[in-house]
């Protein structure tokens, strides 16, 4: 059996939490992350018929992620300790076959659990998985000028696209399909995470407004790629607010869109 400390999968998740930290995207406790993994990826680090201990999900898991593997950030767990402690600050669950329990086989050492947005992570991943069977990441964080920018504007997520579009030319090529918008509501409960995993239908980023924003992709680089972007560029948004001269022209949004053969989110730019 192999170190799972050597892992390619945890050597992943620990350095991007770390960059996230290092970032300023994930203080305290905030933020958390879910990693889909094969069964033939776990066996050959864990003995996968050993369950530690059964952990309540506190909700009904969609079939489509039963007797699943995931790797998931534990509650209560800071970002900057993930790279220094893995079998403390992470955790490798099971989904049980009645979809009620996460079966830990590895991770969560001092006895805690995976991350209160568990449920939500879990709801998104069916999600997507329903749209693209590829997907693998669904990453949970507090950028600082995304949840600037959230607070600015209304609640709409044509309106949030088109800021987002017209502020850097990389964020249509990027996120064509749109952004997803969420009110600011309880974190942490079964609603929320509903709500985000039915825009996850549509769309691979949803904003929380007042909170942060999740991600998805089939891979880890995907799904931080997808955020960055919208990071940077709600930077360059809240840094200019008010004094734009040069905003992006509809013409060149429909430009770069035919240029990378895009499907453009509909409404949000005027095609003439």
């Amino acid at each position: 059996m192999k170190n799972i400390l050597e892992a390619p999968f945890i050597k992943e998740i620990s350095d991007i939490t770390a960059n996230m930290y290092r970032l300023g995207w994930d203080e305290r406790n905030g933020g958390n992350i879910s990693y889909l993994l094969t069964e033939k990826e776990v066996s050959e680090y864990l003995d996968i018929t050993k369950v530690i201990r059964e952990i309540p999900l506190g909700f009904q898991a969609d079939e489509i992620v039963l007797n699943k593997y995931f790797l998931v950030t534990g509650t209560g767990k800071y970002f900057k300790n993930v790279k220094g402690d893995p079998e403390n600050n992470l955790g490798i669950v099971r989904i049980s076959n009645k979809g009620d329990k996460a079966e830990l086989l590895w991770g969560y050492k001092d006895g805690g659990k995976f991350t209160s947005e568990f449920p939500a992570h879990l709801m998104s991943h069916a999600a997507r998985l329903k749209v693209d069977p590829l997907n693998r990441i669904v990453m949970h964080t507090h950028p600082t000028y995304t949840i600037c920018m959230g607070a600015c504007l209304p609640t709409d997520e044509k309106i949030f696209t088109r800021k987002l579009w017209k502020s850097n030319t990389e964020a249509v090529v990027v996120f064509p399909e749109g952004i997803g918008v969420l009110p600011c509501m309880i974190c942490g409960t079964n609603e929320i995470g509903e709500a985000t995993a039915e825009k996850m239908k549509t769309f691979r980023l949803v904003s929380w407004t007042n909170h942060g924003i999740y991600g998805v992709g089939h891979n880890i680089d995907e799904a931080f790629g997808l955020i960055e972007t919208v990071e940077k560029t709600a930077q360059i948004y809240m840094l200019t607010l008010g004094h734009v001269v040069n905003e992006i022209p509809d013409e060149v949004i429909i430009g770069l869109a035919k240029l990378w053969n895009l499907k453009m989110m509909p409404g949000v730019i005027d095609e003439k």
